[in-house]
């Protein structure tokens, strides 16, 4: 069988994401991967927030671009960075098992623990919302960059604490670095935690062969927290957290809204078989229920 061409962002952690899918695939098939770095505009810039400079595209649009070329077979993600609205000329054909789906706080041992005015580097609008609703005393400054420049950043003095996904310093081997954060303290993004597998809609051979790696459980969570997404029409200027959880049949979907300062916020949960219809009717329910101050960040 061909090698199949793997395309990644050059980071450690999408680097070690990307050998995860190889090495499933190669147990599955015994299909070997040649990895490819692409190098993205997320990748270049990180002195604005993504927000400012196109949004989540900047981590996906030049491996599309590459994937749609033929450059390569498959393009790994963090599936948290992938735009809600894909082209339908590409497939997520898979997804690995979810990893810690928590942030966890490095700096500090709570956020009640950062000291009073304290600094907080983020670059998320919910991470940002989240911290100033339980620390309207505290400011948040632009973080962004890979694990170990963030970290640097927090080193250097120019935050107290900052906060990262505990899923990619599990990934990385840093599970020594801060202390996770109980999801009823912050409620992570949709999709934080999960690496999803790419391909070509119309590759029938690629997509079958990533079918047999793909995690049921976790693909069907994911999906439901995506389909909340687009259902809110959220951007990523918008506040948002959730999470689905799967329990034999039925699909529990959690979710919250922020203003963008953190003052108002509105949360709701439903249980339900079909996960996406489920989030459909959340986010209805969520917007009907919503502050002025909340409903400007959705909507498009």
């Amino acid at each position: 069988m061909a090698v199949l061409k793997l395309g990644t962002r050059g980071s450690p952690l999408a680097l070690t994401q990307a050998n995860m899918v190889a090495d499933a695939l190669f147990a599955a098939h015994g299909v070997a991967c040649e990895i490819h770095v692409i190098k993205t505009t997320g990748d270049r810039v990180q002195d604005r927030a993504l927000a400012e400079i196109g949004g989540k595209a900047l981590w996906t649009k030049e491996l599309d671009r590459a994937l749609l070329g033929g450059e390569i077979d498959i393009a790994v993600h963090s599936m948290k960075d992938v735009e809600t609205i894909r082209p339908e000329t590409i497939v997520i054909a898979a997804m690995l098992e979810r990893a810690d789906v928590r942030d966890r706080l490095v700096g500090a041992d709570s956020l009640a623990a950062i000291r009073e005015g304290g600094v907080v580097g983020s670059s998320s609008p919910r991470r940002r919302a989240q911290v100033l609703r339980a620390r309207p005393d505290l400011s948040v400054v632009l973080f962004r960059g890979n694990v170990d420049t963030r970290l640097a950043k927090l080193a250097a003095g120019e935050a107290d604490a900052t906060l990262l996904a505990a899923a990619g310093l599990i990934r990385l081997g840093r599970d020594d670095v801060g202390t996770p954060v109980a999801l009823d303290e912050m409620l992570p993004a949709p999709a934080q935690g999960a690496v999803g597998v790419e391909c070509r809609a119309d590759d029938a051979m690629t997509c079958g062969l990533l079918g047999a790696i793909d995690h049921t459980a976790t693909s069907r969570a994911v999906r439901c927290e995506r389909a909340l997404l687009a259902a809110l029409e959220a951007t990523c200027h918008s506040p948002v957290a959730a999470l689905a959880t799967i329990d034999d049949d039925t699909v529990t979907l959690r979710a919250e809204l922020f203003s963008e300062d953190g003052a108002e916020h509105v949360a709701a949960d439903a249980s339900g078989p079909d996960g996406e219809a489920l989030a459909r009717d959340l986010a209805r329910a969520l917007l009907d229920r919503a502050p002025p101050a909340v409903r400007a960040g959705f909507g498009g």
